[in-house]
């Protein structure tokens, strides 16, 4: 059954389609997983599996009678713990919310999901309110890497990347507010996806405003791209969507990069990056202009950004804060205190000029867009380090080195970003290279990442050694 937990969903799908597996078998495979490996590294913080099992059985009867309910008919799948699941509780890995209260509702990505037939599995694990890059909260615990169980899957997506890797469900729907599908993503080996904002729907409105989006966290870039096509879609709850673009993400996937002009960036001027992690991002990135791109290196030109997205993410937690009685305060972790009681200080005259600051950044990526089709860097100039740390033992020595600088920047200016698994350390640790585009331009970022898979495709820890957890 494990190699069923492999199987991507358009495999799954064919599979369906002629009669040679049943959504209750794939269903059973990924809770296999689950039952295997989380209690080794923690993925989750709910898993429902009389539900998921009745869904799938739900869902064979209609492939067997010829009429599966939309794109992802029985294809099991997860929900990061901060986004809406109806019927599930969404404590947002803080003992600060209850579970007992009444979940009636499914943000809108949960509900184009099971609209369309997909098997809900459970709620993966996040640090508290998506604080931190990494996953662990005094409500759900430690989630742990599965290429190496003492050290962090990165965050606060990393029960998504995690569930992913492990084939623990095939679809896995994450949040990224600064990073958060990505970083996990390249410290787990998958492929994280962070759309345009406004692509995928989202609400209720999260603390951090417009710096938040809805994630995705995949084995493969088709994969990617079939979720894409079920949930980029507009939801009356969400003022800030944008209009449909009926766009088939699975159209010209295979389309290549032969004549993109690429701009490679290895640091952005600024950024401390290490050795391994830089030159297996510059050995990917060969692999573009063998492809027949057209690669230049050349930094964006921004100065670092740091600062706006700080002051912006402060004023969040701040606002956040604020609807919480002292009794919930008292048990919300210290980081998170802190961060807010930053954000309450800032002034009104101090975030309007980081909106300001925002907007330029936003101005000078499209016009450096007008000469790049796309641009790539490292994901995090970093591995996976060891659980029980917020940051690298490097950024915990030095306050001021940034561990994750390639990640926020793109949050600010709202453009679509991928990180792409590209390769093992000494060490045996995953390494990815993100690739960005103009806003709007999602699928161009699938075709690129796409393009690499098709040369170098993905390893995930089970494939490579199946006694990797024991």
């Amino acid at each position: 059954m494990s190699e069923i937990a492999d199987f991507s969903a358009s495999k799954l799908l064919s599979l369906y389609r002629d009669r040679q597996l049943s959504p209750t078998e794939a269903t059973k495979a990924a809770l296999e997983q689950i039952n295997a490996y989380n209690s080794q590294v923690n993925a989750f913080a709910i898993v429902d599996e009389k539900t998921a099992l009745a869904e799938a059985r739900a869902s064979e009867v209609r492939w067997l009678n010829g009429n599966p309910l939309g794109l992802v008919d029985g294809i099991p799948f997860t929900v990061k713990d901060l986004l809406l699941t109806k019927g599930l509780p969404t404590r947002r890995g803080s003992k600060a919310i209850t579970s007992n209260q009444p979940w009636q509702e499914d943000a809108p990505a949960v509900a184009r999901l099971r609209e369309q037939g997909a098997v809900l599995l459970g709620k993966t694990t996040t640090s508290e309110f998506g604080w931190k890059g990494v996953t662990d909260s005094a409500l759900t615990g430690i989630t742990r890497n599965p290429w190496n169980r003492d050290l962090t899957p990165g965050g606060s997506s990393g029960g998504a990347a995690v569930a992913a890797a492990l084939g623990m469900g095939t679809l896995h729907l994450g949040t990224d507010g600064g990073g958060s599908s990505r970083s996990p993503a390249a410290l787990t080996g998958v492929f994280g996806l962070k759309p345009t904002f406004g692509r995928i729907a989202g609400y209720p409105s999260a603390h951090t405003g417009t710096l938040f989006h809805i994630g995705v966290l995949v084995r493969t870039v088709t994969d990617a791209a079939v979720m894409m096509n079920v949930i980029a879609h507009p939801d009356v709850r969400d003022w800030y969507a944008l209009s449909d673009d009926k766009q088939d993400y699975t159209f010209d996937l295979d389309k290549g990069v032969a004549g993109l002009r690429i701009a490679y960036s290895p640091n952005f001027g600024y950024a401390d990056v290490e050795p391994e992690v830089a030159a297996l991002v510059k050995a990917a990135v060969d692999i573009f202009a063998k492809l027949d791109a057209v690669v230049e290196e050349v930094d964006p030109g921004f100065a670092n950004p740091r600062s706006i997205f700080q002051t912006l993410w402060q004023a969040g937690a701040a606002k956040l804060l604020r609807g919480f009685s002292p009794e919930q305060q008292a048990v919300i972790e210290e980081g998170l205190l802190l961060i807010a009681k930053e954000g309450d200080r800032i002034t009104l005259a101090e975030y309007l000029s980081a909106q300001d600051a925002r907007e330029a950044l936003g101005r000078q990526m499209q016009r450096f867009h007008e000469n790049y089709d796309l641009l790539i860097t490292p994901t995090l100039p970093t591995v996976a380090f060891p659980v029980g740390q917020n940051r690298p033992q490097s950024s915990i020595e030095n306050p001021q080195r940034d561990w994750a600088p390639f990640t926020y920047p793109f949050n600010l200016t709202q453009q679509p970003a991928a990180s792409v698994p590209c390769g093992f350390t000494t060490n045996g640790l995953p390494v990815g290279m993100q690739i960005v585009a103009a806003k709007y331009r999602d699928l161009l970022v699938l075709q690129a990442a796409k393009a690499y898979e098709s040369v170098s495709p993905f390893i995930m820890p089970l494939e490579l050694n199946r006694n990797v957890l024991k």
